[in-house]
């Protein structure tokens, strides 16, 4: 489990990630190979992940547009929070491959990243973040899935990863 930048509080009064303008966003989050199995094995339908490994969407019964599957419209809690995919505890940060490179990235609509972005916090949790991913192990994991390397727009480069061969 990482180790969370937004404070739980922040984000529970947000309602800005998790939601969705599109049914095919690149913003759906994918899920590692591993991840699969585990909600499969956890009576959770197929139906809920599209063949990219993304959880599929729902219509957001408060508004337009989409809503994660797993988020309580009526509280703004992940309903699979303690299994939640690796991406969904990434963000706001996000591995993106932009020019054959894999980039840390933040989206900059997460208003505490915003609001903390050229703060000491922001630099710790990054570089806490920069050598989580950069371990050998999870080189490895990000190596086998390069589904989660997604092209985001509007997003800051934060650093380049070593993920060899990431292009592929």
């Amino acid at each position: 489990m990482l180790k969370q930048f937004v404070p739980e509080e922040v984000c529970l009064k947000c309602q800005g990630c998790c939601r969705f303008k599109e049914a095919d966003s690149v913003w759906l989050p994918c899920l590692l190979d591993e991840e699969v199995q585990d909600l499969l094995d956890k009576d959770i339908p197929a139906a809920y992940i599209n063949i990219k490994r993304q959880i599929l969407p729902i219509p957001n019964p408060k508004g337009e547009g989409f809503i994660c599957a797993f988020l309580g419209a009526d509280n703004n809690k992940c309903k699979i929070y303690l299994s939640r995919p690796f991406e969904c505890q990434l963000y706001p940060f996000l591995i993106s491959l932009r020019n054959k490179k894999a980039l840390l990235t933040v989206d900059l609509n997460c208003p505490f990243v915003s609001e903390k972005l050229n703060s000491p916090e922001f630099k710790e949790y990054t570089d806490y973040l920069t050598t989580y991913l950069n371990s050998p192990k999870q080189l490895k994991m990000l190596k086998s899935n390069p589904q989660i390397l997604q092209a985001y727009e509007d997003v800051l480069d934060v650093v380049e990863l070593k993920i060899p061969d990431a292009s592929k």
